[in-house]
């Protein structure tokens, strides 16, 4: 009489909590919650097989048709024809989970092993290209509400905007450093002002509940990221200078 094979149990699957082990942070909020839905979103795409690219995909569309909406609506909210509170949770909600879906590409990718040089490169564009939109979506916001709005306050505020995104991505390689290793609640809170999932969140707020101070928006973020990039500057030069 022969002895039955005994097949292997399936491994567990990942837990939400093993995804968000392996999140990259990104600031006291988007830890808080983007990262967490994030893990929410990986845990389902490893169950229906879907690939860390189709999430990094879904991130610039979602991202991408949210900033549409928003500059498509900006010149009738501006002028009462719209219903500014409604364009505004759409970028509030919108913009929140194409974010979410940014961050459970890289979840999905290291928990799973299906990491690759060529999808981090698509991350970093697809990033590129949906933070380019939303920047266009919140000038437009502001140019619609405040006509008078200089145009070289819109061109400062879309190319310091990119800052962070340049230095997360030099946080990957051997060129990483940072100003401020402290990671006391203090000194996360200040930093809320360069986490992008609490600056998206307040952008959304802010399109909801007083559009018209869009302006003021693009020139607090304007100030805040250039600040940081000639901090940036300043602080890696003395260090090259050191070695």
């Amino acid at each position: 009489m022969r002895t039955p094979l005994r097949t292997a149990e399936p491994p567990t699957p990942p837990t939400a909590a093993d995804y968000y082990a392996v999140n990259r942070g990104g600031g006291l909020f988007s830890e808080a919650l983007s990262q967490k839905i994030g893990s929410r979103i990986a845990v389902h795409a490893r169950r229906y097989g879907l690939s860390p690219t189709v999430l990094t995909i879904c991130n610039l569309g979602l991202g991408l048709l949210t900033s549409f909406v928003v500059i498509a609506g900006a010149g009738p909210v501006a002028h009462g024809q719209g219903w500014g509170w409604l364009v505004g949770l759409l970028a509030l909600a919108g913009w929140q989970l194409a974010y979410a879906f940014d961050c459970a590409d890289g979840q999905l990718a290291r928990v799973t092993g299906r990491s690759s040089a060529a999808g981090g490169r698509l991350d970093v564009l697809c990033d590129v290209a949906v933070q380019s939109a939303l920047v266009a979506a919140i000038s437009a916001t502001a140019k619609a509400q405040q006509p008078h709005t200089p145009a070289w306050l819109l061109s400062a505020f879309a190319a310091t905007w990119m800052v962070n995104l340049v230095t997360s991505v030099m946080q990957g390689g051997g060129q990483a450093a940072s100003m401020v290793t402290s990671r006391s609640l203090p000194i996360r809170a200040v930093k809320l002002v360069r986490d992008y999932g609490a600056v998206i969140a307040l952008a959304g707020v802010l399109l909801t509940v007083a559009p018209h101070w869009a302006v003021w928006f693009v020139a607090l973020f304007t100030l805040v990221n250039g600040g940081f990039l000639a901090a940036s500057i300043a602080f890696t030069g003395r260090t090259a200078l050191r070695s």
